[in-house]
């Protein structure tokens, strides 16, 4: 007779996971891996994620994509949006060096994903994108308000913070010193005053 299956919070094991998606990449990541880091067993895994490693990767993009929607929805309520976006930038200088050496899923994902899995690659550059024409968004406010004066198209200043951004995460794996990062950030984020 078979026990009672099993019940996962899918929330909760999609975070795991992304952890671990996180520090080692998707190749890397084994079905062990992720099978210790969530607490489930081939069985359980298989019955909730009927697509595997793959789908639960996706999922903890998916994730960090609502992370964004959700920082979105706090610029389009701000009065300064362009201070928010400074102010997450300037985060990055107070986090710890684990932290510093995992960089963004993300980005990580493109760069890993290039030749490997195209769909996976699209999905990563789709939420880039979409933080990409949020930050212009934000430097167009900035600039109608006069609390921006650099009048560059904000989308090439969009643009150009995704480039830090992604830049950044690489860099604070070379400089996981936040002192170093704090200088960074500011001399970047002048650009956009």
């Amino acid at each position: 007779m078979k026990g009672r299956p099993v019940t996962f919070d899918n929330e909760e094991v999609i975070l795991k996971a992304q952890k671990v998606f996180w520090e080692k990449g998707y190749t890397a990541t084994s079905l062990a891996d992720l099978l210790t880091a969530t607490g489930m067993g081939s069985g359980s895994f298989y019955n909730t994620f009927k697509g595997g490693k793959k789908e639960l990767f996706q999922k903890a993009i998916q994730q960090r994509r609502e992370a964004f929607i959700q920082f979105k929805a706090e610029l389009s309520s701000s009065d300064s949006p362009i201070d928010l976006i400074k102010d997450f930038f300037r985060s990055m200088a107070t986090a710890d060096q684990h932290t510093h050496l995992q960089g963004c899923l993300i980005s990580n994902t493109v760069t890993e994903m290039t030749f490997i899995d195209i769909g996976l690659e699209n999905q990563a550059i789709t939420i880039l994108k979409d933080v990409e024409k949020m930050f212009a968004l934000a430097i167009e406010k900035g600039q109608q308000d006069g609390r921006i004066k650099n009048q560059t198209d904000p989308v090439i200043l969009g643009r150009y913070l995704i480039t830090f951004w992604n830049g950044l995460n690489v860099t604070r794996r070379m400089y996981p010193d936040n002192k170093v990062l704090q200088k960074q950030i500011e001399m970047q984020l002048d650009l956009i005053s």
